[in-house]
């Protein structure tokens, strides 16, 4: 799960690197869909960290 969260940040780095239409408060289509996953696999990592204190 770790590798995919990374994976996903650093798309969504790359991305926002190289967009010019990209900034933090507006995103292109690309940009939603590369940040909307990067955000569903962090809470995922998160949540099977949360539950591995448990």
């Amino acid at each position: 799960m770790y590798d995919l969260y990374m994976a996903a940040a650093a798309a969504v780095r790359e991305h926002d690197a190289t967009c010019a239409t990209c900034s933090p408060e507006r995103r292109c289509t690309t940009g939603r869909r590369l940040y909307g996953e990067l955000v569903r696999l962090q809470d995922n990592y998160l949540a099977q960290q949360k539950s591995k204190l448990i």
